[in-house]
């Protein structure tokens, strides 16, 4: 690509070779309805993809119950999802093929992510980072608000004391805005690194800085990308995990025709 070609005005630069494209507000619609169409292109593979999201997930919470970690499920769980744009290689790589008049199978959409494997072990390693802090800040805040010495409430008294006690508001309320600044910071991080990294000979720093600016230059539609997300994981976690054998695997193409929307070639 040519730098020296002028920009429109409603677009920006990272780096030289990389233009970011403003959208419309409405635009996640967009891209979730082209993620359904890819989904149901190739719905083995993709399905397949969210039958073991969705299993990883059901061990992991017999793993909470087995242990008597009931209480920490929506800490740990919330910092599993973290990680699940390193996870959904897979499913941008079967986008991709798709868009490019590809074969899709099993074979070449396994290993999607040797195509950049040192980046892409950096942005996991970066992702897993968040996650870890996450674990220790929510254990951190748990010590402060219900003190050093408490043990973890069972399953069954974890609701009321979260909710009709003094502390537990407070540990609610903290904890919440605390994840949510977290959840911002790694969603503006790995909005597009990802499949950017597959397509694109660039270092992890680079992506990351692109996502940012692709989340800074359009806040209204990133915004509502990533409530959409959130809505779709609380429904598929709602129908006892059963539902994210579908909700991942379309966020998962969303998410390439969402990069494939926000840069330019």
């Amino acid at each position: 690509m040519a730098t020296e070609t002028p920009l429109s005005p409603t677009a920006g630069i990272v780096a030289a070779e990389i233009e970011i494209r403003k959208v419309p507000f409405d635009a996640p619609w967009d891209w979730l309805a082209a993620g359904w169409r890819d989904m149901w292109a190739a719905p083995q593979i993709s399905l397949t993809y969210g039958a073991a999201f969705s299993i990883a997930a059901f061990m992991m919470l017999y793993g909470f119950i087995i242990f008597g970690l009931q209480s920490l499920m929506l800490v740990l769980s919330g910092g599993f999802l973290l990680i699940g744009p390193l996870v959904a290689v897979g499913l941008y790589e079967i986008s991709r093929r798709l868009e490019a008049g590809q074969p899709v199978d099993f074979s070449n959409t396994m290993f999607a992510g040797f195509r950049a494997p040192g980046q892409l072990s950096f942005l996991g390693a970066i992702l897993l980072f968040a996650y870890f802090a996450w674990i220790q800040i929510a254990l951190l805040l748990f010590m402060l608000f219900m003190g050093a010495g408490s043990t973890f409430p069972t399953a069954r008294e974890f609701v009321p004391t979260l909710l009709f006690t003094p502390h537990g508001l407070m540990l609610l309320v903290v904890g919440t805005a605390v994840g949510a600044v977290l959840a911002c910071l790694v969603f503006s991080i790995s909005a597009i690194s990802v499949p950017l990294l597959m397509t694109r000979r660039l270092d992890a720093v680079t992506a990351i800085r692109t996502s940012i600016e692709v989340v800074r230059q359009n806040p209204k539609p990133m915004l509502l990308w990533a409530v959409l997300i959130a809505a779709f994981i609380v429904c598929g976690i709602a129908t006892l995990l059963v539902g994210l054998v579908f909700a991942f695997p379309l966020i998962g193409h969303a998410t390439w025709h969402a990069y494939r929307n926000l840069v330019a070639d």
